[in-house]
């Protein structure tokens, strides 16, 4: 009967971070690996871990087991015969110290080089939940408050995850989570470079998001690089990168199976891509399934944290965009209006984003007081929002408002002077 201690092998397994779903997992990635047939089930563990003496593994089950832990079969608990021993000196990583050594031949054993125990805090689960919570929270500082204060706040958190990764004892489950962060964190820097500058950072910051990504195969970490990619890319001036990135965008996205929200962040980038470039039939195409992608978002069991601000306002905003674009500020409008209304609370930087765009829509037409009025509004709500880019294009309304003349677009000119002088101080 199993005995009322944890054996071995659950020690060793949960010391690596490995539930027994993940464990089997995770057997299977290092057969593959290796290139042995071997495979192991939940059942076939529970067997292992529960019994005494536990059944011995096939000779293919025990490489693959030796490989994953870095230890000989005997060492985890299990009656080895002597013709099965020795296959192996400690190789690999065994999430807690980090060793390193050679795998060697059966029968023949070769002297394993060492390295030094890591010495330092330990990181674990909790410590892990504390940095992602810490992640989410910087998307709530960027919508209400813009990217210059989120991005201090970015820079100072990829600081203590990488000493972390540098200078901690963790599983390489952990190490992946971290990682996997750190991609997070540099996306987000990649647009706060986008929405404050400047645009060399922004983009330097984008592809570290995605080789970080890559590294670890984390496909929808690397959507959250490459959707942000593509905006800096059409800021930037490089149209056929961007539109490589679509590309790209959609395939990973297959790739993973990810949900309608996701398809939907794409479809908006494709639609920034194709109005840039003056192609109003692609844009519509665009649209389109952005349409249609939206109609599907109910059935999204889990959404990133990077995707959860596409919703239809941004689909108005990105029909406006086009209209604008062609030259049609009269039928852009509506849509704009529409986004304004559409946004729900707690995204103060894209209201006052959109309502700026607006205004600015508005003057081209001669609808002076309509534009004037919607910009007393983002004036109203932006005193906490920090944005380069928002900045700029209140200043570029002050300058079309004094071409403008009249008295109404001359008091407005005044109060932003005022007010850019208020935010300078």
């Amino acid at each position: 009967m199993a005995g009322t201690d944890p054996s071995k092998l659950v020690q060793l397994r949960r010391a690596a971070g490995y539930t027994q779903v993940t464990f089997v997992a995770a057997f299977a990635r290092e057969a593959a690996r290796l290139g042995i047939g071997a495979s192991v089930s939940v059942r076939q563990l529970r067997r292992w871990e529960g019994e005494t003496p536990p059944p011995l593994p096939h000779p293919s089950q025990q490489a693959v087991l030796e490989a994953l832990f870095g230890l000989p079969l005997a060492e985890m608990g299990f009656e080895v015969p002597a013709h099965r021993t020795a296959t192996a000196e400690r190789i690999g990583d065994d999430g807690e110290v980090k060793r390193r050594a050679f795998v060697t031949g059966t029968g023949a054993i070769a002297a394993a080089a060492m390295l030094p125990e890591r010495l330092g805090p330990r990181i674990g689960a909790s410590e892990v939940a504390a940095f992602r919570s810490r992640v989410a929270d910087l998307y709530t500082v960027d919508h209400r408050s813009g990217g210059i204060p989120a991005a201090a706040r970015a820079n100072q958190l990829e600081q203590q995850i990488t000493g972390a990764l540098s200078n901690s004892v963790y599983t390489s489950r952990v190490s992946r989570d971290l990682q996997g962060m750190l991609s997070e964190l540099r996306a987000n820097r990649a647009w706060y470079g986008f929405d404050s500058g400047p645009v060399e950072r922004a983009r330097a910051a984008a592809l570290e998001a995605l080789t970080t990504a890559q590294l670890i195969g984390d496909e929808l970490l690397q959507l959250s690089a490459l959707e942000t990619l593509i905006l800096i890319d059409i800021k930037a001036n490089r149209q056929w990168e961007a539109a490589s990135a679509v590309e790209t965008a959609y395939r990973l996205a297959k790739q993973v199976g990810a949900g309608p929200t996701v398809h939907l962040v794409i479809a908006l980038r494709e639609a920034n891509v194709t109005t840039q470039g003056g192609d109003s039939t692609a844009a519509r195409r665009a649209l389109s399934r952005a349409m249609s992608f939206h109609s599907r978002t109910d059935t999204d069991t889990a959404v990133p944290a990077w995707a959860r601000f596409a919703s239809s306002a941004e689909i108005d905003y990105a029909t406006a965009d086009m209209y604008a674009r062609a030259g049609q500020p009269q039928r852009s409008v509506p849509f704009l209006r529409s986004a304004v209304e559409g946004l729900g609370g707690g995204y103060a930087r894209n209201t006052a984003w959109y309502r700026s765009k607006l205004a600015v829509t508005l003057l081209k037409p001669g609808e002076t007081e309509a534009a004037c009025s919607e910009m007393a509004g983002v004036l109203d709500a932006c005193g906490d929002v920090s944005s380069a880019r928002l900045t700029h294009r209140v200043h570029e309304f002050q300058k079309e408002a004094a071409a403008s003349g009249g008295a109404v677009c001359h008091d407005m000119v005044d109060r932003i002077r005022e007010f850019s002088r208020g935010s300078q101080r």
